[in-house]
């Protein structure tokens, strides 16, 4: 097997931060991404190995094992287990020896070989080790109407295309297992699994805050001091509401149920919280700054 330097593929040193890893794949990711690459085989294979990349280098056991072991990092714990037998038996046991000098290339591929023969290369030993898949992670960027709505999306991860609905409701960050879709297992040994990581935009207008959203609204100067109605966006469309005479800027109302969807809870949604801010005209005519400096009058006289 050849040894893949997943340090090299991220263009991250091997003192790299978990920071500077997670940095470095999602710009591959983006970079190499099948949507963004239609048809491009190289792209694709770059976008696979970055993938692997991550999935390993981004989790510290598995980090550990891979500085340990190079390219037999899966096999780690077989080997450890080896080893200790070894040490354990070496006295008693007769033909080879293992010495620590077994270990010191760094390649266990040899004296994983000799301990369990062919069946450590998917021979046709009578003991074939069973190995389960590698796991697999992946970076999905949305914005936030996106997951407004339960919703069907097409994948292309490690080169398959996966069907999957997304929830409404996902948080930003929030990590999904889809079972049996990492890579496929050794001598009949079970898959990896995908782990689904969402990325999700801010939205120019809303903030959401779990399953509660905010925004701004403005108000005219005449409907703030007078009263009447405004019509306002919200992410299910538009809704009218009446305000009250003298309405202060920085004012906040809530409308119960028109937030975001909460995840996995069917019909159920947050709230949205406005904040009124009052808008002063510009460009008076002549005749507007003369009512205005009478009212300023009659206020000032307490009439």
């Amino acid at each position: 097997m050849e040894f893949i330097d997943y340090y090299q593929i991220l263009g991250v040193p091997k003192t790299a931060s978990d920071a500077e890893i997670k940095s470095a794949y999602r710009k591959l990711a983006r970079k190499y991404h099948p949507d963004l690459n239609p048809n491009n085989k190289e792209a694709e294979r770059k976008f696979k190995e970055a993938n692997e990349a991550n999935e390993v280098l981004s989790d510290p056991e598995k980090r550990k094992k891979y500085d340990a072991y190079g390219k037999d990092w899966q096999h780690a714990d077989e080997i450890e287990r080896a080893r200790q037998q070894q040490r354990q038996q070496s006295q008693r046991q007769s033909g080879r020896q293992f010495s620590e000098e077994d270990f010191a290339g760094g390649d266990f591929s040899d004296f994983f070989e000799s301990l369990f023969g062919n069946q450590a290369r998917g021979g046709t030993g009578n003991r074939q080790s069973r190995f389960r898949g590698q796991d697999l992670h992946a970076e999905l960027q949305l914005d936030l109407i996106d997951v407004y709505h339960s919703h069907q999306r097409t994948l292309s991860v490690n080169g398959k295309n996966i069907r999957l609905t997304i929830p409404a409701g996902v948080e930003n960050e929030q990590t999904i297992k889809i079972a049996g879709h990492g890579t496929p297992g050794a001598n009949g040994g079970p898959n990896g699994d995908l782990y689904l990581t969402f990325s999700i935009a801010d939205h120019p207008k809303f903030k959401r805050e779990g399953s509660n959203l905010y925004t701004t609204v403005e108000l005219d100067l005449y409907t703030a001091l007078l009263g009447g109605e405004t019509t306002i966006d919200t992410l299910d469309g538009k809704v009218k509401l009446k305000v009250a005479p003298e309405t202060q800027s920085g004012t906040k109302v809530k409308l119960k149920g028109k937030g975001f969807p909460v995840y996995k809870q069917a019909n159920t949604f947050g709230d949205l919280y406005l904040t009124y801010q009052v808008k002063l005209p510009t460009q008076l005519s002549e005749s507007e700054k003369a009512l205005f400096s009478e009212l300023a009058k009659m206020r000032s006289n307490g009439n």
